[in-house]
């Protein structure tokens, strides 16, 4: 009678077990597809913000080329002569006025300093080094090679 019992169960229960095997292979084949459109997604992200970086590098460019030509052009209108002798002769004394009366101010500045020291009890040696700091030296040497740099650049070009 027992062997009657077991044989049924075990007859059933391998009987069951191929439908319990195919039951989780569907189960594991389920979670991998879902993880394949996981993966898909991910990708399909990646691709959609690289397609929107290239889009923007696009953007980017050509708004530097329209600057870069804006700049060209307004660079060129500057240069040209509109024909009204009193209107050229303002515009061409503009930098060098500006120039000079930055320059007069300066020395302005770094005479009053000079001078203060002195009436506060500061020999000539210790007032100009008081006066005149590694920031100046940098500014000067800034304003003399603008100036005579760009004297020698006119001269080499036609």
């Amino acid at each position: 009678m027992i062997e009657t019992l077991l044989g049924g169960l075990l007859g059933g229960a391998f009987r069951l077990a191929p439908e319990v095997l195919k039951w989780l292979d569907r189960k594991g084949e389920r979670g991998h597809e879902l993880a394949m459109q996981d993966k898909a997604l991910e990708f399909e992200k990646l691709r959609g913000a690289q397609r929107m970086s290239e889009i923007g590098a696009g953007a980017d460019s050509a708004w530097n080329i329209g600057a870069i030509e804006a700049l060209r052009e307004s660079v060129a209108a500057q240069g040209q002569r509109s024909r009204v002798r009193w209107a050229d002769a303002l515009s061409v004394s503009v930098r060098p006025v500006i120039t000079y009366w930055f320059m007069a101010l300066y020395c302005a500045a770094k005479t009053a300093a000079f001078v203060g020291a002195m009436s506060g009890g500061a020999d000539w040696g210790a007032a100009i080094l008081h006066a005149w700091t590694e920031a100046d030296q940098a500014l000067w040497a800034g304003v003399l090679n603008f100036w005579f740099l760009g004297r020698v650049f006119d001269r080499v070009r036609p």
